[in-house]
């Protein structure tokens, strides 16, 4: 290890817009939601469409039972999504609570499933909606690094899910 590995960190909160545009920039996340009274969590591949995140599903994942629950504004569910350098601890981690609902629309159903696939061994015939209730933030950043505006970031950019499908 360098000296350089030993800087001191520093943590700049995120704004809405730049925290839902850093998820935008990645296209996996982990979902949190309940199952038998306890949180449970599941790595997942997502979009943006506008500010909520859509997740495709099948029919016998959990996430698709919980989601189908849904009455009203939804179930309630967390979802993460980071973009963290593993060698300098820097980059970006992104958190949103809101409410989850199964898309029963068939045309917007069948603009979900037009989208790259994300690689699994079965057919995702299903999506869920997540309409973000509180979104937060965090830069990592090393000490008098440039502000976040100007810092370029892990993760940050072409890799990951389109902002409007």
């Amino acid at each position: 290890m360098t000296t350089e590995d030993h800087r001191p960190r520093g943590c700049v909160d995120l704004d809405r817009a730049e925290a839902l545009r850093l998820l935008g920039s990645v296209s996996l996340g982990r979902v949190v939601f309940t199952r038998h009274a306890l949180p449970t969590v599941r790595p997942v591949n997502h979009v943006l469409d506008g500010c909520d995140i859509v997740i495709r599903t099948h029919k016998g994942a959990e996430l698709t039972s919980y989601a189908r629950r849904a009455d009203g504004a939804g179930v309630v569910v967390a979802y993460e999504a980071d973009a963290i350098d593993p060698d300098t601890h820097l980059g970006w981690s992104v958190v949103v609570t809101g409410y989850a609902r199964l898309v029963t629309d068939p045309d917007e159903l069948a603009r979900y499933q037009r989208l790259p696939h994300p690689g699994v061994g079965y057919a995702l015939d299903h999506a869920v909606r997540i309409h973000p209730g509180l979104v937060t933030g965090v830069r990592l950043t090393a000490n008098g690094s440039p502000p976040p505006s100007a810092a370029p970031v892990a993760g940050d950019g072409s890799q990951g899910a389109r902002s409007s499908p």
